[in-house]
């Protein structure tokens, strides 16, 4: 019961609520270079919450570990991606701050309810979110040197919050049902908190 509790707490101090505005995090904005890039979905908390909460909600809803754990979380780095370049071509779209703070409501309240969604629907619900977190970086990156080595090491950050997100929802997944409506709980505030502000 401890080490649960324990690896609880560790993923609500990820997911709480921090002072931001959508996409550009509490660093001030993606910026360039692998390693810069890589840091950046670390420490913007729209970023953090929506990367962890896709793998958290994958792993407590799955039904079965393989291929369920894996869908999401696979969409939305890919159409993070593909938003990413939308953006770089000046693709406009919009609302795009708005459906960046939309995500986090609707993530969070995927893991607070533990809802199951066919692959096709869970891919197609994380995937159009992720096109807008895209797009927003690309419009940061447009027109300058070095995005390709920006955008993998953004990628590279994303799935491995996926990945934590994961493991900290398998690991609860026969925890307390409380635990997981908390951490998803925290998630809704922190969107509700940037579309107040994004609108």
């Amino acid at each position: 019961m401890r080490q649960t509790t324990s690896k609880t707490l560790a993923l609500l101090a990820l997911l709480l609520p921090l002072a931001a505005s959508a996409h550009t995090g509490v660093d001030g904005g993606l910026h360039h270079g692998f390693t810069t890039s890589f840091l950046h979905p670390l420490t913007g908390a729209d970023h953090l919450a929506a990367m962890v909460a896709v793998g958290f909600w994958s792993a407590l809803a799955a039904r079965r570990a393989w291929p369920d754990l894996l869908w999401a979380p696979l969409a939305f780095a890919g159409m993070l991606l593909v938003g990413a370049l939308m953006g770089l071509a000046g693709v406009q779209l919009p609302a795009v701050e708005p459906m960046i703070a939309a995500s986090l409501l609707v993530l969070g309240l995927l893991v607070v309810t533990r809802i199951h969604l066919p692959a096709v629907v869970a891919m197609a619900v994380v995937g159009v979110f992720a096109i807008f977190h895209g797009v927003a970086h690309g419009h940061e990156l447009a027109g300058e040197e070095g995005a390709a080595l920006t955008l993998a090491g953004m990628v590279s950050a994303t799935v491995l919050l996926h990945l934590a997100g994961i493991a900290f929802g398998w690991a609860l997944r026969h925890a307390n049902a409380w635990l997981p409506r908390v951490a998803g709980a925290a998630v809704v505030v922190l969107g509700a908190t940037l579309l107040a502000q994004a609108v």
